[in-house]
């Protein structure tokens, strides 16, 4: 069966990325586990150097190391991705010999919400090259850049559109195909 790690790249509680998330995972439950970046600090080599790697980060390099695939849903803030997001990247990736246990050939869709007009392709282009030198295998079979998502969730965080749902749908099941072959 596969196993994909769903990380949203917002901390915040109303998060619509995580809203993405929490659809595709009701919908393959089975095959979705979401894992969060939060309680990861802000990347410090001194801090690396004399503490280590937080207990956080290993955790979730242990999830991702040993899933089928990787999902990202990721917000896009003043036309690139989030801080915090790439800020969790660049612990996974720490110390740099252990890239290729988490990262090297790892099936990696990106998906993304905004309140905008034009959903998140800027930001999903600037997780190109970060997702090449990690040497991932992203999945190109399609896109989901959900726009205007203000209006396509409730109060609770639920993803309430009926055709937002079903491209939801259809890009995950796509992507599972993906982590199959």
């Amino acid at each position: 069966m596969t196993d994909i790690i769903a990380i949203s790249g917002s901390l915040r509680k109303g998060s619509f990325n995580t809203a993405l998330l929490n659809a595709a995972e009701r919908m393959f439950p089975d095959h979705i586990q979401a894992a969060s970046i939060n309680g990861i600090p802000l990347y410090n080599a001194d801090f690396e150097e004399s503490q280590g790697i937080p207990a956080v980060v290993v955790d979730l390099k242990d999830r991702i190391a040993g899933a089928d695939g990787l999902l990202i849903a990721t917000p896009e803030y003043n036309n690139s991705m989030p801080g915090v997001l790439k800020n969790a990247v660049d612990w996974l990736s720490r110390p740099a010999d252990d890239i290729p246990r988490v990262f090297h050939g790892k099936p990696v869709a990106v998906i993304g919400a905004s309140p905008g007009g034009f959903g998140t392709i800027l930001a999903q282009s600037a997780w190109l090259p970060v997702l090449r030198t990690l040497k991932t295998r992203p999945w190109y079979g399609g896109r989901l850049m959900v726009s205007r998502v203000s209006n396509l969730v409730d109060d609770d965080g639920v993803l309430t559109d009926k055709d937002t749902r079903e491209k939801v749908e259809k890009f995950v099941r796509g992507f599972i195909e993906f982590c199959d072959d």
